[in-house]
């Protein structure tokens, strides 16, 4: 097996969302002597140490079966973490009404990076409003899109994380 991040993802994704998590991205790294396998985990609670160490366990388990990485590699779990990746198009629905930054492959409306609320996703086209104007980007052209953590405790907020007691 060509151990690309799509094949990997195919492979893991479905194990891990069986335990109740979501595989919001996948890092893989072979270069220069040892390689590394990062995933990010998450779910509606948050995430904690023992969830990274069961999807770890699960997935090491996996991966010893199949052999999908023929080079020496270390496994990293993780959370995703406040200043979380926005990979998949849910995301960007599960985000509308957030500040997010975009780095874009090309130049989009003259601008290589836009940092703003994320309005609205609409199939393919995400649409951001900046400081001066409203931009409309193709997730084609998204390098990679971050959420801008919102760093206040919030007590009484609905989106409160029982974990870390952060916004997230």
């Amino acid at each position: 097996m060509n151990p690309t991040r799509e094949n990997l993802t195919k492979m893991l994704e479905p194990a891990i969302e069986a335990m109740g998590y979501e595989l919001t991205d996948l890092e893989l790294n072979l270069g220069h002597g040892r390689g590394v396998l990062r995933l990010f985990i998450d779910c509606e609670e948050g995430i904690g140490l023992d969830d990274c160490e069961a999807v770890s366990h699960q997935v090491s388990g996996l991966l010893n079966v199949e052999e999908p990485i023929a080079v020496d590699y270390r496994l990293e779990v993780s959370s995703p973490g406040l200043d979380r990746k926005l990979v998949k198009p849910e995301h960007f629905d599960r985000f509308v009404g957030r500040q997010i930054k975009t780095r874009l492959k090309r130049l989009v409306e003259g601008h290589r990076r836009v940092k703003g609320q994320l309005l609205a996703r609409d199939g393919d086209t995400v649409v951001v409003q900046s400081e001066s104007e409203t931009i409309a980007i193709s997730l084609a052209d998204i390098e990679v899109a971050r959420l801008v953590p919102e760093l206040q405790a919030s007590r009484d907020s609905s989106r409160k994380n029982p974990k870390h007691g952060l916004r997230v």
